[in-house]
């Protein structure tokens, strides 16, 4: 039977460290998550602004934005419960160093090609940690809430693998995915666990 990693296509699990100090520093994991689930919906946002001529594209991520801004309001709301303020967004290495990866401007399909996977693989890492958040986590509340989010971030994940073998080559997708898995695992394995963070 395949892993929940397997499944993912990750080739590195998450430090065990991480949801042993994430959940003392549940806080601070609430307020991260609410920017990324923000720079979530901007990322499909950006997509549609740069590529309007690809239909699907399009038509795909219009309902992903008003989900992930639907996921942010949520965060919002567990952050309201707790009197916890949302404060000031906080620096995401590890996205850092994968938008490295990206082609730059001047390779159209490329750029479009290495966008949808990286995206994809953010929500994949995502994903693995919610499912962490909701196996570990004392609040059942969170417990659920975290389960929730774990299977919606999955299908998006699938979402923007399949959005990018509509517009390249199979075979060409399959290679890039899995030279990204690599560098993403190699990224994993230099950053140091951080419990104030959901990446």
């Amino acid at each position: 039977m395949a892993t929940p990693l397997t499944t993912l296509g990750l080739e590195l699990p998450t430090d065990p460290r991480w949801t042993d100090i994430a959940a003392m520093h549940i806080g601070d994991i609430l307020i991260d998550h609410a920017y990324c689930e923000q720079k979530a919906a901007s990322s499909c946002i950006s997509l549609i602004v740069h590529y309007p001529e690809k239909a699907l594209l399009v038509e795909t991520l219009t309902p992903i934005v008003i989900e992930e801004w639907g996921h942010f309001q949520r965060v919002l709301k567990e952050l309201k419960k707790r009197n916890i303020p949302l404060g000031r967004q906080r620096k995401d290495e590890y996205v850092g160093q994968l938008m490295k990866l990206a082609t730059k401007k001047g390779e159209h399909e490329k750029a479009l090609l290495d966008k949808l996977l990286i995206f994809g693989l953010i929500e994949a890492r995502s994903c693995e940690r919610f499912k962490l958040l909701s196996e570990t986590l004392e609040d059942e509340s969170l417990q659920k809430f975290y389960r929730e989010l774990m299977v919606s971030e999955a299908g998006h994940y699938r979402t923007f693998l399949e959005l990018a073998e509509t517009y390249v080559p199979q075979a060409e997708v399959r290679a890039r995915w899995k030279e990204l898995l690599h560098a993403e695992a190699e990224i994993m394995r230099t950053l140091t666990p951080r419990g104030d963070r959901i990446h």
